[in-house]
């Protein structure tokens, strides 16, 4: 009961020519032994009392002399087994009463096994068996030792050949799930990294060009401020300008890269790149008081130094958005074990300022979004004096 078609996979009707042409062969073994005496199946003709078997078979094997010619015909009826599996196996089942059919019912009963639901299986099992009760009660010396092995010998063939349908079935089943699952985690990862390209462009281009906007209204409505003060701003919008046209070509260099494994990481800073981060937010015209008290920074998993990167970064664009002109204070402490804590407030402007930049809204949103993936708190809340925001992110070296 090899399943050829494994083998023959772009040949399916040589595949199924070949599994009848195979049984074909084994069913004239399986003739040939029961002529001698030796039985697998039970037949109802053997043994039973001639009006028994008058009365049921009324054309058998001396029909027309084809007795030994037709169970070969039958056993091309193998090749509809994939379509029809049931009706097959049925239409063996029944003719196997009277001709060795024994080897295109097991093949017809693995089929069923591997193609159909549980119950259908169990049903065509259950018809499968149905001779061996039938041909011990019909027999004329039940408790012959023959006539028991060939009982015995039928019922441990057709629980192998549906034990071993059910054993495959389980194992394309679970090959066909680890398949889908295999899909769904490459599509969550490509999604995945999607979405972190999405939080890099929009963090790093909107502290960007919120520095451009804040230097370029200042130039607006300050046009007669001295010439020294003016060639600053003009530098600084050129180097703002010039970081994120940087920062731009890295994503999309990110975007044209081939994937290599499950996504491509899109570039990240690291904590080291604090400094400058404060340093460009003061020299945009921020009043900007830090307090830092690290113990052993190197120690900070880049997932986390990241994370607390962009949360500042993010904070920063968004105190340039909506508070410009307003002081702004950061907290940065923490350790291994403890954990980093980052905590931001400002007093709330009093009205938009000139050249104020407007925000999109998804600032609290991505900043969220990534204390959540790295496993930390983030809490804000906003007083009738001030904009308070706490994060906790777990420091694992």
């Amino acid at each position: 009961m090899i399943d050829v078609r494994q083998a023959w996979r772009g040949h399916p009707v040589l595949a199924d020519l070949a599994v009848a042409a195979a049984a074909a062969a084994l069913t004239v073994l399986v003739a040939r032994a029961q002529q001698s005496g030796l039985s697998v199946y039970p037949q109802v003709g053997e043994g039973a009392p001639e009006s028994v078997l008058g009365g049921v078979l009324p054309l058998s094997w001396r029909l027309l002399g084809l007795g030994s010619v037709l169970p070969l015909l039958v056993c091309a009826a193998l090749c509809l087994r994939r379509r029809h599996p049931v009706g097959v196996a049925v239409a063996l089942i029944v003719l196997s009463v009277c001709l060795p059919l024994v080897v295109p019912v097991l093949i017809a009963l693995f089929t069923v096994a591997t193609t159909c639901p549980i119950r259908t299986t169990w049903a065509v099992t259950a018809a499968a068996l149905v001779p061996v009760p039938a041909y011990v009660l019909l027999s004329a010396y039940p408790s012959e030792p023959l006539t028991l092995a060939t009982a015995v010998s039928a019922v441990t063939l057709v629980a192998g050949a549906v034990g071993w349908g059910l054993v495959v079935a389980g194992l394309r089943d679970r090959a066909v799930r680890a398949e889908t699952e295999a899909a769904l985690r490459a599509q969550q990862a490509r999604q995945h990294a999607r979405e972190e390209i999405a939080r890099e462009m929009h963090d790093g281009l909107a502290h960007r060009l919120s520095l451009l906007s804040i230097h370029a209204g200042a130039l607006e409505y300050h046009p007669g401020a001295p010439t020294e003060q003016l060639a600053e701003a003009v530098g600084v919008i050129r180097v703002s300008a010039t970081r994120a046209l940087e920062d731009l070509q890295d994503v999309l260099k990110v975007l044209r890269a081939p994937v290599v494994g499950d996504h491509t990481e899109p570039p990240r800073p690291t904590h080291t790149d604090v400094t400058q981060l404060i340093e460009e937010s003061r020299a945009a015209g921020a009043e900007l008081h830090l307090v830092r008290r690290l113990d052993d920074p190197a120690t900070m998993a880049p997932a986390v130094a990241r994370t607390a990167y962009r949360l500042l970064q993010e904070a920063l664009t968004n105190h340039r958005k909506h508070a410009r002109g307003t002081p702004v204070s950061l907290t940065i402490t923490g350790g291994p074990g403890s954990g980093l804590t980052i905590q931001v407030t400002n007093p709330l402007a009093p009205a938009p300022a000139q050249g104020s930049v407007p925000g999109s809204g998804q600032g609290l949103i991505g900043m969220k979004e990534r204390v959540d993936l790295v496993g930390g708190r983030l809490h804000h809340h906003t007083t009738p004096t001030g904009f308070h925001l706490d994060v906790w992110l777990p420091w694992t070296v």
